[in-house]
């Protein structure tokens, strides 16, 4: 081996796959693990046979032959991990920029310390400890990342600019192998090495920096939207209030003056009028009195709802055990809750189906609800939540980010199933559990 010899194909292979294989491990996956396995030997050796078998072709076709490895790695992470595609396509410029780096890096200590080139054994030492080290390194970061920044998505504009990053970074590192005089070229071939390791190193640094900006603003966004949403519930249950308290007055009120006017008259239309009158009168009689007087403002206020959309809502609720969380949180919960169901059940179209069942009850020392709609066709489930049927998916959806949210801060569990034509959303809580902002 000279000095100046190039990385081996296999090295930068293996790189490739161990970059990917990283992200699968970190991040969720939509595979099982045995199918995930057999992907992930194919990968490697169609990995392999690219670019080992392609070394001896001229340089000329060698930005094809890394287009088409890179196509192979957004494929596998398609294939195998639960994103969307902007987001794989960023995960993809990612992981071929750190191969590209650990590769280098890897190399050019090996070509520089003359005891490492002299022994096959040292070569093969320095291998696994420099790949072993920086891919250890590189899952710590985005289990780190995934913990502190969980809100990863990206837009169109976003992902523009991370592939212009990419592309530069990639083109610079590369370009004084492929035409050797150039403005950006060093002056020997082991100042090509230096200037590839270190933008190949500047480019993974900058890619990850930008993802930690974009989790930033996305969470940023998201908690806006939330509390857009919960103060947008609490407002809609001050609104039933208000209304439903002369509502109220008005009800007993009538009540007596219709008792009044029937003892004083006896013919028949009268009688048939107010009768009438009285039957509208009792469609705004107080439904439940469940123990909480907010959950029971915010269920009379869906019930007008259902009743214009000709949805049956039944309910058994015990409203003492939810006395523990703050009035603004319970119109968070089940206003939403409610919504999302009257929504889905609203589209359903015969009446006789649109059925909605909520309950509230005592589970040993936790608080059980149970919102369940009929659901003809089952909603898409994304990282434990169900996606909004809107065309416009960026700014909806919330209301159930807003539940899990809400329900995070006393220590509870959210979980959407769908059972036999029936969505269901169960919420656990500790009665022991206090209220955190």
């Amino acid at each position: 081996m000279t000095l100046y010899d190039n990385i081996p194909r296999i090295y930068t292979a293996i790189a490739e796959w161990l970059s990917c294989m990283i992200v699968c491990l970190s991040l969720k996956r939509k595979i099982n693990n045995q199918r995930f396995a057999i992907y992930a030997v194919a990968f490697f050796l169609i990995q392999s046979v690219l670019l080992v078998f392609t070394d001896s072709l001229p340089n000329s076709v060698w930005l094809l032959i890394m287009g088409i490895a890179f196509f192979n790695m957004g494929f596998f992470l398609y294939l195998c991990c639960d994103l969307n595609r902007r987001v794989i396509v960023y995960y993809a410029m990612f992981c071929i920029m750190a191969a590209e780096f650990v590769a280098s890096f890897e190399w050019q200590l090996a070509s520089f310390l003359p005891i490492i080139r002299r022994s096959v054994l040292t070569q093969t030492i320095l291998f696994f400890v420099a790949y072993g080290l920086f891919f250890f390194i590189f899952y710590r970061m985005e289990q780190s990342s995934k913990k502190s920044l969980p809100f990863f998505d990206i837009n169109k504009n976003e992902l523009l600019a991370v592939i212009c990053i990419a592309a530069v970074m990639f083109l610079f590192s590369n370009i004084s192998f492929v035409v050797k005089y150039t403005p950006f070229s060093g002056s020997s071939e082991w100042d090509n090495f230096y200037i590839r390791t270190l933008v190949d190193l500047a480019g993974m640094i900058m890619l990850f920096a930008y993802k930690g900006r974009i989790c930033e603003m996305n969470a940023q966004r998201e908690i806006n939207s939330i509390n857009s949403v919960l103060k947008e519930q609490y407002d809609k249950y001050r609104s039933y209030q208000s209304g439903f308290d002369m509502i109220n007055i008005k009800y007993h009120d009538l009540k007596h003056q219709i008792a009044g006017l029937r003892a004083d008259m006896s013919d028949e239309k009268r009688e048939e009028w107010i009768s009438k009158m009285e039957e509208e009168l009792e469609s705004y009689r107080p439904e439940l009195q469940t123990g909480n007087s907010v959950l029971d403002t915010i269920i009379a206020g869906k019930m007008m709802e259902c009743r214009r959309n000709h949805i049956k809502l039944t309910c058994v609720a015990d409203g003492t055990l939810l006395n523990f969380i703050h009035v603004a949180d319970l119109c968070n919960i089940f206003g939403n809750a409610l919504d999302n169901a009257i929504e889905a059940v609203s589209l359903v179209r015969e009446e006789e189906k649109r059925l909605i069942h909520m309950s509230v009850s005592a589970q040993k020392r936790l608080v059980l609800i149970q919102i369940s709609n009929y659901c003809e066709e089952a909603p898409k489930i994304v990282n434990d939540l169900p996606q909004t049927t809107k065309e416009d998916k960026v700014n909806h959806g919330f209301g159930t980010k807003s539940i899990n949210h809400t329900v995070s801060k006393y220590n509870g569990y959210v979980e959407y199933k769908m059972k036999e034509q029936w969505f269901e959303l169960k919420i656990l809580i500790p009665q022991t559990a206090t209220y955190v902002k």
